[in-house]
């Protein structure tokens, strides 16, 4: 005997694993916006290629099947901020809509530090 869908039960997606969801999202859209050259410093890569823990993290609020986002970055600059800022919240929106089916209205994305070319080489390399 089969029971109807509503009396089977149902899935849980646990905050956290939201969360981890918008974080690789965001994640992934700045690398996509720094490929061109002068995009977002996406720090903690170890020599395999994966990601250390590092930015971007996120916050979520979930709500039945509605998620709230809040998502802290680092970006390099000089670049174009508000494009970045905008890629990220449509890839976590994305994202989470095919990962977990649930529907993501707001994603507040805040930028925590800027990465200047300028500056970065500087503090590494020993002027002679």
């Amino acid at each position: 005997m089969t029971l109807p869908a509503g009396e089977r039960g149902a899935t849980r997606i646990a905050d956290r694993v939201v969360a981890k969801i918008a974080s690789q999202a965001a994640r992934e859209a700045l690398r996509g916006a720094g490929a061109g050259g002068r995009g977002a410093a996406v720090r903690g890569a170890s020599a395999s290629g994966e990601d250390e823990a590092g930015p971007p993290y996120a916050d979520v609020t979930v709500h039945d099947d509605v998620v709230r986002v809040r998502v802290a970055v680092e970006l390099g600059y000089p670049s174009d901020i508000g494009a970045q800022c905008g890629a990220v919240r449509r890839r976590i929106a994305e994202r989470v809509k095919a990962l977990a089916g649930m529907d993501v209205p707001e994603v507040a994305v805040t930028v925590e530090r800027l990465h200047s070319v300028h500056t970065g080489a500087a503090g590494r390399e020993r002027v002679r």
